[in-house]
């Protein structure tokens, strides 16, 4: 660990924390463009959907690899990379309304999305180098309440810059931020210790980046609504089918490479498995929010944009639960803060799932999925990951992490559509839906059980 003082780790969380931010915005700030957005080029809805995709899928494959090269390169340039790449991305977005070119908007949506893949696990790394175990928690949650803060203020922004300016300013607006965190990151982030080099793992990386896009790419494919009936359909199940084939080649590429994109010893111990399956559990979680507005139409009657406000106390609880559990896992430890994120999770879950929504009823539900959400997604898991996964590894790991609950999310939000549609949709169909999430969630409490007590914990950052 590097040994700093006080102020320039707090100098160091301010840095991170802006990065974070940025990129975090960079989704809810866009969402208030998208009718002018789409009435610029003159596209269709699904075109306008390659927006969010092409982010998405170049994030995916962004996060593995620039994750590794922080543990090769060290975790300064490669936090300057992501940014500068970011912006890159954001500059050539802007742009592409001059010659009104939709491709050369495209192309700025891929590199911002592969900038971005990189600058969380990386940041979460660099808290794992200079933050002491007992400092780690609250720094962790610091910054796992960034997407929370993004999704409030980010639709604000957005509209209040709308009200002055065209779209494209959405994206120039990157430009100073990341010259800024540039400027900084030089100055204050701890210089690289480079390793002895060893061949960089290309088959490996080939392989995981082609098995997530083909994987990212067959599940947003699939309808929701004709779940069985799409995954026959040639735009998903050749794409699904590739994804398992390629990421079982990874597997057995990882345990030759010399210097691998992911260490499988890491998975020879029990807690990492264990985290596996909570953070896969976590982004299913996550992903039954994106049905709430839905829900909220069919319960209440009201317009989907009305529905979206109403989001609101979830996302005020995940800010809350977010520092909340950082703060806690510095003073009782991973294990029973998980257990008490899922078991928040599962009583919001299963109340929406059984009980006859009133306004307070749901408010008070999503004020418990918020908190528990908060408290899985916000530090927990990352702090296992740093605990456990060696120095020299921490950005792998802490991509892994990602990777995990990405997956997650992308079968979460196929599965509860297909539950909520096999059930003729409706409001029976959502709360049955959200009722089985809640059993999924229970599951999470009982899984967390095998986590290491603080105790073992302060033990292994000891070791």
């Amino acid at each position: 660990m590097n040994i700093v003082s006080d102020r320039h780790r707090n100098r160091i969380l301010l840095i991170l924390f802006i990065g974070v931010l940025m990129g975090a915005l960079d989704i809810a700030i866009l969402a208030p463009a998208l009718p002018a957005v789409q009435q610029s080029f003159g596209i269709d809805e699904r075109s306008l959907a390659w927006i969010f995709s092409i982010y998405v899928l170049c994030n995916v494959v962004g996060t593995p690899l620039m994750a590794k090269l922080s543990d090769v390169r060290g975790r300064r340039p490669i936090y300057i990379l992501d940014v500068t790449l970011f912006a890159l991305g954001s500059l050539i977005v802007a742009l592409s309304a001059l010659p009104l070119s939709f491709p050369l908007l495209l192309l700025g949506r891929a590199i911002q999305g592969f900038g971005a893949g990189g600058i969380f696990p990386v940041a979460s790394a660099v808290i794992g180098d200079t933050f002491p175990p007992e400092k780690r928690g609250s720094a962790l949650g610091l910054i796992g309440a960034v997407f929370g803060l993004a999704f409030v203020v980010g639709p604000i922004l957005g509209a209040i810059i709308l009200a002055v300016a065209s779209w494209p300013w959405l994206f120039v607006i990157n430009l100073p931020i990341a010259a800024a965190i540039i400027v900084q990151a030089r100055r204050w982030l701890p210089a690289p210790q480079l390793r002895p080099p060893q061949p960089f793992d290309l088959a490996g990386m080939a392989t995981l980046a082609l098995g997530l896009a083909s994987l990212t790419y067959g599940v947003s494919q699939i309808e929701t609504a004709h779940f069985f009936r799409s995954l026959g359909a040639t735009a998903v199940w050749p794409f699904l089918a590739a994804a398992l084939v390629l990421l079982a080649l990874f597997w057995q590429i990882e345990q030759r490479a010399p210097d691998p994109i992911l260490r499988v010893r890491l998975f020879a111990s029990r807690q990492i498995r264990v985290l596996a399956g909570l953070a896969a559990g976590a982004g299913v979680g996550e992903a039954t929010l994106v049905f709430v507005p839905s829900l909220l139409v069919v319960a209440f009657g009201v317009s989907e944009s009305v529905a979206s406000r109403m989001l609101l106390p979830a996302v005020l609880a995940m800010m809350v639960g977010a520092p909340l559990a950082g703060r806690l896992l510095d003073r009782i430890g991973s294990r029973r803060v998980v257990t008490m994120g899922s078991l928040a999770l599962a009583a919001g879950m299963l109340l929406v799932g059984r009980l006859s929504l009133t306004l307070l009823i749901f408010y008070a539900c999503a004020g418990l999925i918020g908190l528990g959400m908060g408290m899985l997604l916000g530090a927990p898991l990352r702090y296992i990951m740093l605990n456990e996964a060696p120095p020299a590894d921490r950005g792998a790991g802490q991509a892994a992490l990602v990777l995990f609950t990405s997956t997650g999310r992308l079968l979460g939000s196929a599965g509860v559509g297909a539950i909520a549609a096999s059930l003729g949709g409706g409001l029976a169909g959502f709360q049955r839906a959200y009722f089985m999430v809640g059993w999924l969630a229970i599951l999470l409490a009982l899984l967390a059980l095998n986590l290491k007590t603080r105790a073992q914990e302060k033990a292994t950052a000891r070791g």
